[in-house]
């Protein structure tokens, strides 16, 4: 593991952002396709048979329930927003492509103002959200009460952003979930988002190449029963800046952050993180970061960490006990 120069490599692997590369997205199409109770098109699923590309689609507020709320986005460069209020689509049972409320499968689309709730599918890994190509933008959307919040694919051309959005009680029946769990995609960017209130699987893991994850909230706050709070399993380009990551007392796992424990897939390795605040509430103390045995890059600069109140030395975020490294690197890991 090698530390280097934190404003020169900070500036290096953060100098071209996700959310910038997808900001200038085509206009929308100036007469959008409505739905609504009082609408012509009064389930979503039609919508999205009728649907081409360039559209955008206008939810009325409310609730839509069941099969009038799934549907399978595939056209390209879509606009899908709620209007009036907040839409919540309940899945009560249904659900596309026994995978997630929506499937999505599209270059460019963008979906605003929802609230994706109760999933279950027979796989158990039912989301509010089942990301799969192209490139999606997630903005002030909810993903409550599913078995998986947000879960995406593995296509390495795939790329993610989320912002201004919500993640919480999310839980499949063996335990094994998480509020957003990004495979091994492109990109990653996450953005001035709340996760909170897990059940044994993590708040945000990541096997993205590059992933941007900057002025969160992650905290499991006094109940939540969370493993890592942040995980990236495979390493790959990790930028976390300007976080609140919190470790609550009933955690499942006493470390908070975790890169590269299944092995390193990326050819570059980089975790920076800069300017967060990390709080451990574990009673008997936690670890704030572990990084495992590898051809690794670690950068940090001004993180503050809290630890039963009390701030504690800011060296100990980097601190790795020789013994771990020897009897825990994952298969092929190099010392």
């Amino acid at each position: 593991m090698r530390r280097r120069n934190a404003a020169v490599l900070l500036a290096a692997v953060a100098g071209t952002t996700l959310a910038a590369r997808l900001a200038a997205q085509p206009a929308p199409n100036p007469t959008p396709l409505r739905v609504g109770a009082t609408r012509e098109i009064t389930s979503i699923a039609d919508a999205a048979r009728r649907v081409r590309d360039g559209d955008t689609v206008e939810i009325d507020a409310g609730s839509y329930r069941g099969d009038i709320a799934v549907a399978v986005w595939q056209q390209n460069r879509l606009t899908l927003r709620a209007v009036g209020g907040r839409v919540r689509l309940l899945a009560h049972g249904a659900s596309a492509e026994g995978k997630a409320i929506w499937v999505i499968r599209g270059e460019q689309v963008s979906v605003e103002g929802f609230d994706f709730e109760g999933t279950r599918v027979a796989a158990r890994n039912g989301a509010g959200i089942r990301f799969e190509t192209g490139q999606l933008t997630v903005r002030d959307c909810r993903f409550v009460d599913n078995e998986m919040g947000l879960l995406t694919s593995n296509d390495a051309g795939a790329e993610l952003v989320v912002e201004f959005s919500e993640f919480a009680h999310n839980l499949r029946p063996d335990g094994h979930n998480h509020q957003l769990y990004a495979g091994t995609i492109g990109r990653l960017a996450v953005t001035s988002s709340y996760f909170h209130h897990g059940t044994i699987g993590h708040l945000l893991k990541s096997r993205a190449a590059v992933n941007h994850i900057h002025y969160n909230r992650l905290t499991d706050e006094a109940s939540g029963r969370s493993s890592y709070e942040l995980e990236f399993p495979n390493g790959g380009v990790a930028v976390v800046v300007g976080n609140l990551i919190q470790q609550g007392p009933k955690t499942e796992n006493s470390i908070m952050i975790s890169y590269g424990a299944e092995g390193y897939r990326w050819p570059v390795n980089v975790l920076a993180l800069a300017n967060n605040t990390l709080v451990d509430d574990l009673p008997e103390g936690g670890r704030f970061l572990r990084v495992w045995a590898g051809d690794v890059t670690v950068v940090e600069t001004g993180n503050r960490l809290v630890r039963q109140g009390r701030g504690v030395d800011a060296a100990g975020l980097l601190r790795r006990e020789a013994d771990e490294r020897a009897t825990h690197s994952p298969p092929g890991a190099r010392p």
